[in-house]
């Protein structure tokens, strides 16, 4: 005789609790930006030209306050070809070099030795929070006393301008390292090498970049004031030459090229950083 067993299988439906992690991980994904768009930091700048030029054609702006900006490329293809614009460009990528290499080094060293030393941060850090509180620009008239109106001014007040926000950033993050992370490297056996490549460095490098990005922005900055005081050439020297003469166009194709610069070089310190800070996983990943 054969007996046959029948089984019976009861499917329970499953709660939100008891849903796998495939699933859960699914249904959270809603909360993150979503997937980085290409090319996306040029959709503002390119919709920016594109209502420009669409007011211009429309005759909704005064063309001698703001020409249109096929008026300023043509600005910009003459002084190009006739030598101007690429000696001032020269010129002003120099002194923004040489001040931001200045800027960046003394920032990090002074950032190093307040952050990594009590007795340092006693020496470093209240006389760089009192510099911060004084108006850079306001050092010009006695930087001025001190190192002459010549060239070595201009990058003297661009590295302090450069300096300030990677010394902040930096020495932000190292006093942010968690303790802990302190007492595992003792517990290891860590040198003092090793601490520092291990632990301080991995972990300031985002507070690093921040203030890299600041700093920069900053160079820039500053460079449009620099260049209008005693100045033979570069970019703001062109504009102010230009402000006497009532060119808006020329003042334009300054201002673009200034801004277009920026952007550059914040961009490259941005893919400098997703590269260097691969292993993190944040919302901008």
């Amino acid at each position: 005789m054969t007996t046959t067993t029948t089984t019976t299988t009861t499917t329970v439906p499953m709660t939100a609790a008891e849903d796998p992690p495939a699933v859960r991980r699914r249904r959270r994904r809603g909360l993150a930006p979503g997937k980085r768009l290409p090319a996306s930091r040029l959709i503002g700048p390119a919709l920016f030209l594109a209502l420009w030029a669409a007011a211009s054609a429309a005759g909704q702006l005064d063309p001698g306050a703001i020409p249109a900006p096929w008026t300023v490329l043509k600005t910009a293809g003459h002084l190009w070809t006739d030598g101007t614009l690429p000696t001032d460009v020269r010129t002003s990528l120099e002194r923004a070099g040489y001040g931001f290499a200045l800027g960046l080094t003394a920032g990090v060293v002074l950032a190093l030795a307040a952050g990594l030393s009590r007795i340092g941060e006693a020496l470093i850090d209240g006389t760089v929070q009192l510099n911060r509180a004084i108006p850079t620009l306001g050092l010009i008239p006695l930087f001025i006393l001190w190192l002459g109106i010549g060239e070595t001014f201009k990058i003297a007040i661009i590295a302090i301008v450069v300096y300030i926000p990677i010394y902040l950033n930096l020495h932000a993050a190292l006093s942010g390292i968690d303790h802990r992370y302190v007492e595992l490297a003792e517990v290891q056996g860590l040198s003092r090498l090793q601490f520092v490549r291990q632990i301080v460095i991995p972990g300031a490098l985002p507070g690093f970049f921040v203030g890299l990005r600041l700093g920069v922005t900053g160079s820039w900055l500053s460079l449009v004031v620099l260049e209008q005081i005693n100045a033979t050439s570069g970019l703001g020297y062109m504009m102010f030459q230009a402000q006497n003469y009532g060119q808006s166009d020329v003042i334009l194709v300054g201002l673009l090229i200034y801004g277009v610069f920026g952007l550059v070089s914040d961009s490259a310190v941005r893919l400098v950083e997703r590269r260097v800070l691969s292993w993190r996983r944040t919302l901008s990943s």
